[in-house]
């Protein structure tokens, strides 16, 4: 019978070994999904007013989700949680689809900054917000939004999950901020 060293049991990992740790390693981290629509939208909007005109909605700047990479924001997945939470909170009486509403809200995303690894895993996300009458001219109300949300191990295990939650929920305050600053405009 052939003994086994203890360099040669821990310098020499068996197959087996290398499966658990790859599976291991796959279902901490895993493929990279994109930040949904319905993990975006606003479920606490603390609106001072309600306006009667309506809007419509352009989102700019978000980014396709490379599957190797980290969870981005698309440009639809933002308008359809932005159109989701004006409808939810009522700021505006109506959304309409293209051209035609009494304002033109756009939203420029252009700073979120993620985390490689981390058990609570923190993402800072920046947009500049603009509202203008539809008729043209200047805006109405332009302001840059800094949003910033944490999720932990308690959230999700997986973090590529974890940090997919963070990138939502960044999203999602920064879409609740945006809304109240206009609820408090005088239109």
């Amino acid at each position: 019978m052939r003994s086994i060293s203890q360099q040669q049991l821990f310098c020499r990992p068996s197959r087996l070994s290398w499966t658990v740790l790859c599976a291991f390693v796959a279902l901490i981290w895993g493929c990279a999904s994109p930040a949904t629509h319905q993990g975006m939208i606003a479920t606490k909007v603390d609106t001072a007013k309600k306006h009667p005109q309506t809007v419509s909605v352009a989102v700019t700047g978000g980014k396709e989700t490379d599957s190797a990479g980290t969870p981005q924001i698309t440009d639809a997945a933002f308008r359809d949680a932005l159109v989701a939470s004006i409808r939810d909170s009522q700021v505006f009486s109506g959304v309409i689809e293209g051209k035609g509403g009494d304002y033109l809200l756009t939203v420029t995303l252009f700073g979120m900054q993620q985390p490689i690894f981390g058990l609570s895993l923190t993402v800072t996300l920046e947009a500049g917000w603009t509202l203008q009458r539809a008729s043209g001219g200047a805006p109405v109300w332009q302001e840059s939004i800094k949003s910033v949300h944490t999720a932990t191990t308690s959230d999700s295990f997986a973090a590529v999950t974890r940090l997919r939650l963070a990138t939502e929920g960044a999203a999602k305050k920064n879409i609740e901020q945006g809304l109240a600053k206009i609820s408090q405009l005088n239109l």
